[in-house]
């Protein structure tokens, strides 16, 4: 295929009814740990302060993380509740860590997210930009301010922020007329941010979740990799996260699909589906899954663009239309270049 005419049809994606979702592919690209990061780092510091008990199922988890990867030890293997809750502990304290480096970047001006590029092109419907990530860092709340767009969370409130959808929505509210008989709202710009398997500003407060973006020495609400994945997605604010990302997975016209490897069960059952039942996807993405890498054969409508080597030549191995193609040169699937290249041409 052509390179402009490639060009061309990445760009008509980008019209009405855009979804957007985004794994830790994303935060990799800006520096954040990804499962590897995080399995060595576990493995170097969990043993401190574990029971005896834990300790020895750490060693019995620790030669298969080494073997096969974290998440696949702990769906081999269910933790307890005091280990789940040490591993919850330094995952936070490591994406945390990076995070603030990361942070203070952007608030110096020295580093501009992709997240926040990629927001000046897309359509910004009146009822919020939505966009769906399975990371519990803040960086698509950071880059959407970043963009001059609101960032609704479902949350409400500075201090101990409580989860109500409807005055989350409502705060965003700037105006409100009456035409005839019809009242007629008007919000601010925004971007609906739903996380299913939690955030590091979501905490626990008198049984109920609550929202703090400061670092407080409590367990943080995440839903780390493992047997307990699912069986946690249903507490709040989970459920109500869930709930919302797959509504707008239901109702989207298309798929933005970025560093996430369709390796979710609280996503799958709704995603999986709906791009195989023939929405136009396009995945950008370092290196697919072989979940990803089968939609993208198996179905036409599935656009796959990741890194590639071809004669010596590093570039863009792009799967379209189920045929293999070879872009020498350009890193399309890094979304920098991928704005540069086919967004800001």
């Amino acid at each position: 295929m052509d390179l402009d005419d490639l060009k061309l049809l990445l760009q008509h994606h980008f019209t009405d009814g855009l979804v957007t979702i985004v794994g830790s592919g994303l935060s990799c690209a800006e520096g954040l740990p990804g499962m590897s990061a995080l399995a060595d780092f576990l493995q170097a510091t969990i043993r401190d302060g574990l029971s005896d008990d834990d300790k020895r199922l750490w060693t019995e988890l620790s030669p298969i993380i080494t073997a096969k990867g974290l998440e696949a030890a702990l769906l081999s293997t269910q933790p307890s509740a005091t280990l789940e809750a040490a591993i919850i502990a330094l995952t936070a304290e490591l994406i945390a860590q990076r995070e603030r480096e990361i942070i203070t970047e952007v608030f110096n001006k020295t580093r501009t997210l992709r997240f926040t590029r990629l927001l000046k092109h897309l359509l910004k419907p009146a009822m919020g930009v939505p966009v769906i990530t399975t990371n519990y860092d803040r960086l698509i709340e950071i880059a959407s301010e970043e963009a001059g767009l609101g960032a609704d969370t479902l949350f409400v409130g500075q201090f101990a922020g409580h989860l109500n959808e409807h005055e989350s929505r409502l705060s965003f509210c700037r105006e409100v007329t009456l035409k005839g008989k019809s009242v007629q709202f008007r919000y601010r710009e925004r971007v609906n941010v739903y996380k299913p398997h939690g955030s590091l500003d979501w905490y626990h407060r008198e049984g109920k979740p609550v929202r703090y973006m400061g670092d407080l020495p409590l367990p943080r609400l995440i839903i780390t990799p493992g047997l307990n994945k699912f069986r946690n997605g249903y507490e709040s604010p989970f459920d109500r996260h869930r709930e919302r990302a797959n509504s707008s997975i239901d109702k989207a016209n298309r798929f933005l699909v970025l560093g996430y490897g369709f390796n979710d069960d609280h996503l799958e059952t709704h995603l999986t589906p709906r791009i195989r039942a023939g929405i136009p996807t396009l995945l950008l993405t370092h290196a697919l899954s072989e979940n990803a890498r089968k939609l993208a054969r198996d179905n036409a409508n599935v656009i796959a663009i990741e890194h590639g080597s071809c004669d010596g030549k590093e570039g863009s191995s792009v799967l379209v239309r189920k045929t293999e193609h070879f872009v020498p040169n350009i890193a399309l699937w890094d979304l920098n270049v991928f704005i540069s290249e086919v967004l800001e041409p």
